[in-house]
């Protein structure tokens, strides 16, 4: 692995480590530094000149300052020479904001899409976006990850011989539908609508799922809003048992805790994707590590391979 350089921002410094250590390469170090007026300065400091530099952030709480600090790293390595620049998004946090569903309504995807290109990005790496369409919003290559891998072998560990993978939507059904076939296993949807960030309802659950061990696939959890909707639903059918999984768990609030203490939830599974801190783990959170995928898919990048034949 010559002639490549790895930087991490502030939002998870831990899985850029570990990402390094399985590619055995040094994370370069990086200065952030605050001006009296509140204004940051970044700095790289290790050489960029005509490497191919990879630059580690998700979009997390705090997403703005993060995406701020990110976007001064890509202006710092384009001004460094590097020859490529490579940003390895975890966790895009405005993949939400995809669709113009009210008047006069910001399309967040789509402008910082723009945004990362502008400040230097020559292709991006994340891990399960939001929804397919903003794969479309970059004007630059991108390779797109999943986590159905590495959430199916944990399950793969369980008797699954009554097991059934719910989507909690019909938008996210063909995933789950494709982590139903890793498992060999049934698959079943919500019928959701959502009103507010916080306020969904799910009238009903397509599919069989009476007296049967349940699996809540979603990509993300933050409130928590919809598992507990569903987990409603969930309980009118008798089902045995519950276990949430994820890629992102960005639990806001107390949302972990209030999941932990429904006694029909067994176990709550999620990637590192995002940074849980240690005071918000409990006994029914289980966390994966993306960090070999996410290394694999790098070197991919960096000596010229297919990145698609990871899932074939």
């Amino acid at each position: 692995m010559r002639d490549i350089a790895v930087f991490s921002g502030s939002a998870h410094p831990e899985l850029a480590a570990e990402i390094c250590l399985h590619l055995g390469v040094p994370l370069a170090p990086t200065k952030t530094s605050r001006f009296a007026n509140d204004c940051i300065e970044v700095q790289l400091q290790g050489n960029c000149r005509e490497k191919d530099v990879f630059l580690i952030q998700p979009l997390v709480p705090p997403t703005q300052e993060n995406l701020v600090e990110l976007l001064f790293m890509l202006n710092a390595a384009r001004g460094a020479s590097a020859g490529r620049i490579t940003v390895v998004l975890p966790h895009y946090a405005y993949a939400r904001s995809d669709k113009k569903d009210a008047p006069r309504i910001s399309i967040g995807g789509r402008l910082v899409a723009d945004l990362l290109t502008t400040a230097g990005a020559d292709r991006v790496l994340a891990m399960t976006l939001h929804s397919p369409q903003v794969h479309g919003f970059f004007g630059i290559p991108v390779d797109h990850l999943h986590a159905l891998r590495e959430l199916a072998e944990h399950f793969r560990g369980y008797d699954l011989s009554n097991t059934v993978v719910v989507s909690p939507d019909l938008g996210n059904a063909k995933e789950a539908a494709a982590f139903a076939r890793l498992l060999d296993v049934e698959v079943a949807a919500g019928a959701k609508q959502r009103f507010a960030d916080d306020k969904v309802v799910i009238s009903t659950v397509i599919g069989d799922v009476t007296d049967r061990d349940v699996i809540v696939l979603d990509d993300e959890i933050a409130k928590g809003s919809t598992v507990f909707e569903l987990l409603a639903r969930l309980r009118e059918r008798n089902v045995r048992s519950v276990r949430v999984a994820c890629t992102h768990g960005l639990f806001s609030g107390d949302a972990i805790k209030r999941l932990s203490e429904e006694k029909e939830i067994e176990e709550i599974v999620c990637t590192n994707t995002v940074p849980i801190p240690a005071e918000n783990h409990t006994e029914k959170l289980t966390v994966l590590s993306v960090a070999p995928a996410l290394a694999e898919a790098m070197r991919r990048i960096h000596n010229g391979e297919s990145v698609s034949a990871l899932f074939a």
